[in-house]
């Protein structure tokens, strides 16, 4: 059953949500009666709740791709600083990429996860308007991918793991971001995280898209929330690119296979963490709890392998993308080889005209 902590108001229902929202609206009637003329509503208040439960597990158990981008932008969603208040102890921030300044929209320091002493990496999208404003709306500048690297590089030198939170639509496209190098500091991030000798694990809060997102996603384990898109472009990028319209939005995000269960099958995330049901923003405690014991679960594998073995582990996963076994390739050819092959014999057989003599 969603959590009443996390009120949803009027306004934050989704599209798709309107028998959700009307059942809501039912019951906030009948709990309204109930206080001011002193009659029970209790037995059908918690006929509505039931039939609220069934219809968020009808609507989230068949969730389309665009669906799916629109729960994971949704504005009460738990950001960045929601996953530092609930889940990290004695966070320490540091600042600056000691180049050219302090981007808000990447955020870095040291914490405690559980029993293990951690570095945070995380975009941050802000609570409130001067917030989103200051930090891009979660779009990073090269200064912020530069100190992503910079602090990695410092937990590193004294043996820390590094855990990265991904939540943004992608890398900020402004001229002043291009100028001061973009492109390569998102570069020098792959490069630097792939060989990194200490345990890396990342994780799909939200949005994770193009580079800005390979910005911080490079590690041993990548995981993602179970309404989290991750994408090479966002789905009204890449509809205005191949229709010229981003009203084809959701056929887009149908053609990148932009979901968790659709990257989970193709091999391209190792983990799926589930969500509440109805979404992280319908219960923020819960969502944060799964995260962090995703976390520990996971460090506690990735420390008892060397740091040989775990740079080569991350070497091969990393070739390996792409990768389609010849087999599974071969099987999923077949019937058009065999089409092929059947046109050739047929036409192979048929008599040739004969020239006319002249």
């Amino acid at each position: 059953m969603p959590n009443n902590k996390n009120k949803i108001g009027d306004g934050d229902y989704l599209d798709f949500e309107e028998k959700v929202a009307d059942l809501d609206r039912q019951m906030n009637e009948l709990c309204k009666l109930s206080s001011i003329k002193g009659i029970d509503y209790s037995a059908e208040i918690r006929r509505l709740q039931r039939e609220q439960v069934a219809e968020l597990k009808r609507i989230y158990s068949n969730l389309t791709a665009w669906q799916t981008v629109q729960v994971a932008r949704h504005p009460k969603r738990p950001i960045l600083s929601d996953y530092l208040d609930l889940m990290v102890k004695d966070f320490r921030e540091l600042h600056g990429d000691r180049c050219f300044g302090d981007d808000r929209a990447v955020i870095a320091g040291f914490g405690q996860i559980g029993r293990e002493k951690v570095l945070i990496v995380g975009q941050n999208k802000g609570k409130n308007t001067n917030e989103k404003i200051s930090c891009n709306f979660g779009c990073p500048n090269p200064e912020g991918y530069r100190k992503a690297i910079t602090k990695m590089k410092f937990a590193a030198k004294y043996n820390i793991p590094v855990v990265t939170l991904i939540d943004t639509p992608g890398a900020y496209p402004g001229i002043g971001a291009e100028e001061r190098g973009q492109a390569q500091a998102i570069a020098v991030n792959l490069m630097e995280m792939s060989r990194l000798p200490v345990p890396i694990i990342c994780i799909c809060i939200g949005e994770g898209g193009s580079g800005g997102a390979l910005g911080i996603g490079v590690g041993d384990r990548l995981a993602m929330l179970e309404f989290a898109y991750y994408s090479v472009i966002s789905p009204e990028g890449c509809a205005a690119i191949l229709w010229r319209d981003g009203s084809q939005a959701a056929d887009a995000a149908e053609a990148l296979k932009l979901t968790s269960k659709d990257l989970h099958k193709l091999g391209l995330i190792d983990a799926v963490i589930p969500e509440p049901l109805g979404g992280a923003h319908r219960n923020i405690h819960d969502t944060v709890y799964n995260v962090e014991k995703y976390i520990i679960k996971t460090l506690a594998c990735l420390k008892r392998t060397k740091i040989d073995n775990l740079l080569e582990n991350r070497y091969k996963k990393l070739r390996s993308i792409g990768k389609f076994p010849a087999n599974n390739l071969r099987r999923k050819t077949q019937v058009s080889t065999d089409r092929i092959k059947a046109a050739a014999r047929a036409a192979s057989k048929k008599s040739k005209p004969v020239p006319a003599k002249v």
